[in-house]
């Protein structure tokens, strides 16, 4: 499967001027940004009990066992998270037509601005800790499908959150075995596991920033672009190498499937595929369409129905082949509700819930009853709408589609995490984000997810005068004070939310 890439594409309406216009200003910002965010995360950043080492260290000691420390960690996070946002949105407008001489600039923004959360505390999520408590149940020899990490001694002191302590792991068995290896290496010594496990996200953020551009390319749309988009992005880098999470691995390895399997390799992207299921199982809403596209242009149905199958019995061989060798089988099919039993109200189909349980216990029923069969409403409506795009539209849009039902998976779900929406960010880009309403909703799901991560998960010390939920305030009222100026005051970046954009960005999927 070859694609064809318009030989030359139109400037994009987003910048100020067809020419570079000092792109290093907003990198300069950028890493000041991240930097930022480095030091307010040795403040109120994660850290497990058992680093005494670093707990013993006086800058540190000072930061987050004095109120004041804790105060300037907090603002420092917040506004430097905020300006990695503006500097992202400023670089888009310094860079002019996304000719090839905005590649290095964009590889050294992603290098400026993801190189100091190399080195923060776990900020705006614990996963990370749940990895080591998990990679310790693989080395107990337990079965993480069925036991979960309360079963280990001491697990509060390693810093995993008690909330998912008797919960079966949601992970696939790839990260169940990187898990155990992390551990075995480092003995489950916490500092030296979370450096691992960032490793090996970096790994995934590699993998992104190889192939969103390939991807672009096979679809006709502007490489240097789409990777700003995506790679560059304040949720991709502090989700991805701030916050550890594995997701990363498994959405390298997919966009690397997707790839391949564009390109008339569909064994091969099948199985790179599967192994972002390992990873986590969410990734298998690919197959199908990885499947469409093993079958190729023009194919008949019996045909695809042939290669639907086929993309199945090797996805599903591979994943028994793995359960046999871990003895673990398809525990993670029972394990697959572990985080949908969860709803946030910011989700439409969560707060809907919320709203029928409000109204349902106000009248003296049982309220929450009501919002399950809300939630699995949504459930049923995302997978209607993924088998729906399996069977209808153009083959030159196969991506497309798969993109708008991973969304659906998605945005109808009762929760929505941030890095959820990381999962979407490429394979919109790389099949064409138009400069109108769609970039500008890309716009405000970064600004609204920054400032939702900034406010959320604070590691403060529960003995201050000030509560964490003054923290979160502090934090809060700041982020939304940044965002508001650059949404309505900021005279570089409030046009990127005002002005009628109509020039496009060209194409979407050209696959043939």
């Amino acid at each position: 499967m070859t694609a064809q890439v318009p030989a030359t594409e139109p400037s994009s309406p987003e910048t100020e001027s067809t020419k570079t216009d000092h792109p290093n200003v907003a990198i300069i910002h950028g890493f000041i940004g991240s930097v930022m965010m480095l030091a307010g995360s040795f403040g109120v950043g994660w850290l497990s009990l058992s680093s005494y080492e670093l707990r013993r260290i006086e800058f540190i000691m000072w930061l987050r066992f004095e109120p004041a420390g804790a105060v300037i960690s907090v603002l420092l996070l917040a506004l430097g998270g905020m300006l990695l946002v503006r500097s992202w949105l400023r670089f888009g407008q310094r860079i002019g037509d996304w000719g090839p001489q905005s590649r290095p600039y964009v590889l050294k923004a992603i290098l400026a601005w993801g190189g100091p959360m190399c080195l923060t505390l776990p900020l705006f999520s614990r996963d990370v800790f749940a990895y080591i408590a998990q990679g310790l149940v693989m080395v107990s020899g337990l079965n993480p499908y069925k036991d979960g990490y309360s079963q280990i001694s001491n697990y509060l002191q390693l810093g995993a959150d008690d909330l998912w302590a008797q919960s079966p792991t949601p992970y696939g068995p790839i990260f169940l075995w990187l898990e155990e290896i992390v551990v075995r290496i480092t003995g489950g010594q916490t500092e030296f596991s979370i450096l691992l496990f960032r490793l090996i996200a970096l790994i995934g953020v590699a993998m992104c920033i190889y192939y969103v551009p390939k991807l672009a390319e096979l679809h006709g749309i502007n490489p240097n672009r789409a990777l700003w988009l995506t790679a560059a992005n304040p949720l991709f880098l502090t989700n991805f190498i701030a916050s550890i999470h594995n997701d990363a691995l498994m959405i390298g390895l997919a966009l690397a499937g997707l790839y391949y399997a564009a390109n008339k390799r569909g064994v091969l992207g099948t199985v790179l595929i599967t192994l972002s299921v390992g990873i986590k199982p969410i990734t298998l809403i690919f197959l199908p369409f990885i499947g469409l596209m093993w079958a190729g242009k023009g194919a008949s149905w019996p045909r695809k129905f042939l290669y639907w199958f086929m993309t199945a019995g090797l996805s599903l061989g591979l994943l028994a082949i793995l359960g046999v060798v871990n003895g673990l089988g398809f525990g993670w099919v029972g394990a697959l509700s572990t985080p949908g039993s969860v709803w946030i109200w910011y989700a439409p189909v969560g707060f809907v819930g919320l709203v029928v349980a409000t109204l349902g216990n106000s009248l003296g029923l049982p309220g929450w009853s009501f919002a399950d069969v809300v939630h699995t409403i949504g459930r049923l409506a995302s997978l209607a709408v993924a088998v729906w795009l399996m069977f209808v539209g153009d083959y030159s849009r196969l991506v497309r589609r798969l993109a708008l039902a991973f969304a659906a998976i998605v945005m109808l779900a009762p929760m929505i995490q941030s890095w959820y929406v990381v999962w979407l960010i490429p394979l919109f880009a790389v099949t064409g984000i138009r400069n109108d309403w769609q970039v500008k909703t890309l716009y405000l799901f970064v600004s609204f997810f920054m400032v939702y991560a900034i406010s959320d998960q604070l590691d403060i010390w529960p003995y201050f005068e000030f509560s964490l939920s003054a923290a979160r305030q502090i934090a809060a009222v700041t982020a939304v004070a940044f965002a508001l100026y650059l949404i309505f005051l900021d005279p570089k970046t409030k046009v990127l939310f005002r002005k009628k954009l109509t020039e496009p960005v060209p194409g979407e999927l050209r696959i043939r």
